[in-house]
């Protein structure tokens, strides 16, 4: 329920009970879709506004603001305006964030133009210092190279989404590699202030090839990973096989062809 102003703003009196005037206004706009008067509220002298439940599928806890006003001495109540006003507990669109805002990587297509602010902080005018050895090298020339570099800070920024992302050594496959990125042979460092801690890999067969990665991330393509020797096994045994020799087998003589046995003596 919307309650009707304390008395210290008390509605007119006329006006506030002027409802039928405001339901018929409402249902001008809402027709069915007006409920039942839910308060009043002082918007000023003479001036009150109705507010009816609205029951807009879609619209929960929405509500029809009808304002009405009279003159000064006069008893004639009159419109001013109805409007359809979210509720304290009114379903609201999410509150509007701006497109530059909104990006995310990979939001950027084909044909798609992504303009750069002029007072961007991660970039500086290429002929300020930029605390990067290799941009103060050569920005001693104006107009020479880029017009603007990244600054200091836009440098720790890209350094922190890198060491944090995919090419960071947090990741599972970083974990589980035999060494690290800097000790491969198709690491490739890049220039500037960010070569100690970064490069880009170079290994066709690796899953993060041609992309950033830190010096302590790794993969199981690195160039030293060398496959385990195999297994020393036992010499099998040496094989049997027939030799063609003759074997003689050697057996028993039969019991006719042995030599009689001598008779005992008889006894004297």
């Amino acid at each position: 329920m919307v309650p009707t102003i304390a008395a210290a703003a008390r509605p007119d009196a006329t006006c506030a009970a002027a409802v039928e005037l405001a339901a018929d206004a409402a249902r001008a706009e809402g027709a069915a879709d007006v409920g039942e008067h839910l308060g009043t509220r002082a918007e000023g002298d003479r001036v009150v506004t109705h507010f009816f439940a609205a029951t807009l599928p879609g619209y929960p806890g929405w509500r029809w603001a009808v304002t009405v006003a009279r003159a000064p001495r006069a008893k004639l109540v009159t419109v001013d305006e109805v409007v359809l006003v979210p509720g304290d507990d009114a379903l609201l669109a999410p509150e509007w964030v701006p497109w530059s805002e909104r990006l995310r990587p990979g939001d950027l297509g084909v044909g798609d133009l992504l303009p750069t602010p002029a007072d961007d902080d991660r970039l500086v005018p290429a002929y300020l210092l930029s605390d990067d050895p290799q941009v103060e090298s050569v920005a001693f020339e104006l107009g020479l190279g880029r017009k603007r570099v990244l600054s200091k800070l836009g440098r720790d920024d890209a350094a922190d989404r890198w060491y944090s992302g995919a090419g960071g050594p947090d990741t599972p496959m970083a974990v589980q590699a035999p060494d690290h990125c800097g000790t491969c042979g198709f690491w490739l460092p890049i220039a500037g202030s960010l070569r100690l801690l970064f490069g880009v890999c170079g290994n066709a067969l690796s899953p993060r090839d041609a992309a950033v990665v830190s010096a302590d991330a790794g993969c199981g393509a690195h160039s030293e990973a060398l496959p385990e020797p195999p297994p020393v096994l036992a010499p099998p045994p040496a094989p049997a096989y027939d030799d063609g020799d003759d074997i003689e087998a050697h057996t028993p003589p039969a019991a006719a062809d042995r030599a009689p046995e001598s008779e005992p003596a008889p006894a004297g």
